[in-house]
């Protein structure tokens, strides 16, 4: 054989190997890419009744997981121990065999079911082991018909041992991939015990809180660092974002979990009665007072108090809110005596607290001992990612609350839901939802069952007929008529009230046909 021939070899050598390899990287599971890889042997290398056991490591035994011309069933009982037949043998030795004459391997003849020994005289076997490491894990054996060139011998076997080398490869490649994945498993195991996890699109199970995009993550993260400390926390962020249920979650992850959580809206309470809400009051303390009451503040002793829109409090509450946050007391209205009372504090709003304390409208030391550790809510507009994990769980809700079955959103809607800003954030969303689960007549949310606040041009079959020039056109002539009804047909008076020149207007008037004479009073 002459060089030319040689590398011509070489080359076709490579290029079956490299589609050998290409085979593995198709498959995600190592068994499904092998009856590929004994087609490849089969039509490009002439290697026939190609067959691949892998170790089964519950029972060391060494399984048929490919074979040409075996059923699955007998596949499935194919088993090889050490040192059985020709396989077991090369399982057990780490070394190749080369066989001229099949039938010393019984396992052979049950195999090749309608042949006969004549049919498998001058065939030669080949089985090699697959090696990972220093370990054989499995073998590869195929035959040819090579009527005694020992050439072809020398370069099957060598072919073999190469394709059996690409096997180990893939092998370990995908164990290793399963340890990094076990490994993965373990280390978010173990993260959701110590700080919660996002399960579901919740931070952790019996959590009200839902997403998974970065952005509440980043307030995963934080919570599960506050929370179980008895710091004061300021949750800043637009009207309905979530303000509540981040409080509510703190509160959850906190070592005051099974104590009270009071809410208060200090936005809805008249100035009147907020100091009594919040700080309880004597029998008689003022009109109307028939009865002590405790405030709550003394509700949430040795739990948690959240103080919604603090923003809203007026200034003479914020003096008493700091001696609270400072000394940890109380006096009720009316009162004399001081209070201890163990809280946490964690408040929130929809105002830029800086700003309010450079107006002068919020107390800059109460600020600071508020904001000790401030928590940002996203907008709804910020988490784009987490849209339809929240719309899907109001249509949950909602669907259960309504007796409804909800069982799809439409692409359609799903447009319109990720495309729209949501200015009212999770609360309009959710809305929103409801809104479109009461209408839905079929068991799926459509675009036309969405506020007409989020439907678009298209959606609704509304966009523009006309073109910019055409629309100024009708704007122009509207303007000049009503201009000249205004003037009772005076050209001189309609031109002022429009702010141009005589002379334009009457080009105005002759270019759009206009009778400026009919705007004029009828004559008695």
């Amino acid at each position: 054989m002459n060089a030319a021939a040689l590398l011509e070899d070489e080359r076709l050598e490579l290029e079956l190997l490299f589609d050998i390899a290409r085979t593995f990287d198709r498959y995600v599971e190592l068994r499904t890419a092998l009856g590929p890889l004994l087609s490849l042997l089969e039509t490009r290398a002439g290697l026939t009744w190609g067959m691949v056991t892998l170790l089964d490591r519950k029972t060391g035994l060494l399984k048929i997981e490919e074979a040409y011309g075996l059923t699955a069933e007998e596949k499935a009982r194919g088993l090889y121990r050490l040192g059985e037949g020709l396989v077991g043998r090369v399982f057990e030795s780490g070394l190749p065999i080369t066989v001229n004459n099949l039938s010393q391997d019984t396992r052979f003849l049950n195999r090749a079911k309608n042949r006969t020994k004549k049919d498998m005289e001058g065939l030669t076997y080949y089985c090699v082991p697959i090696r990972s490491g220093n370990a054989v894990i499995g073998t590869l054996s195929a035959e040819r018909r090579v009527d005694g060139n020992e050439a072809q011998r020398a370069w099957d076997r060598s072919f073999l041992e190469k394709a059996a080398s690409i096997i180990a490869d893939s092998a370990k490649l995908r164990e290793r991939i399963m340890e990094e994945q076990f490994r993965f498993q373990k280390s978010d195991c173990d993260e959701k015990k110590t700080m919660g996890s996002i399960e579901s699109g919740r931070i952790a199970e019996g959590s009200a809180i839902i997403g998974t995009g970065n952005a509440m993550r980043g307030i995963y993260e934080m919570l599960s660092q506050v929370a179980p400390s008895d710091a004061t926390v300021l949750i800043t962020g637009e009207s309905g974002t979530g303000k509540e249920l981040i409080a509510a979650e703190v509160h959850r992850l906190s070592r005051r979990a099974d104590e009270p959580f009071i809410k208060i809206n200090c936005a809805a309470l008249p100035e009147s009665i907020i100091e009594s809400a919040l700080f309880g009051h004597e029998k008689g303390a003022f009109t109307g007072a028939l009865n002590m009451h405790k405030g709550k503040f003394e509700q949430a002793h040795r739990g948690t108090i959240f103080l919604d829109e603090i923003g809203e409090i007026p200034p003479q509450i914020q003096v008493k809110l700091l001696r609270v946050l400072q000394e940890r007391e109380i006096e009720r209205v009316g009162g004399v005596s001081t209070i201890k009372v163990d809280v946490r504090l964690i408040a929130a709003t929809n105002r830029n607290l800086e700003e309010a304390v450079k107006a002068g409208r919020f107390r800059e030391d109460l600020y600071y001992r508020l904001n000790v550790f401030p928590l940002h809510c996203p907008a709804l507009r910020e988490r784009k990612s987490d849209i339809m994990l929240l719309a899907d769980h109001f249509a949950e809700k909602y669907a259960r609350k309504n007796n409804k079955l909800i069982k799809r959103i439409s692409s359609p809607a799903i447009d319109l839901l990720t495309s729209y800003s949501w200015p009212g954030n999770v609360r309009e969303l959710e809305n929103c939802i409801e809104r479109a689960v009461i209408l839905s007549t079929d068991s799926v949310i459509h675009s036309y069952n969405l506020p007409p606040s989020l439907q678009s041009p298209s959606s609704t079959s509304t966009e523009p007929n006309t073109t910019l020039e055409a629309a100024l056109s009708r704007l122009e002539k509207e303007l000049i008529v009503e201009a000249l009804k205004i003037s009772e047909g005076n050209m001189s008076a309609a031109s002022r009230r429009l702010g141009i020149t005589e002379r334009q207007m009457g080009l105005r008037v002759h270019h759009y046909g206009i009778s400026w004479k009919l705007y004029r009073p009828t004559k008695m």
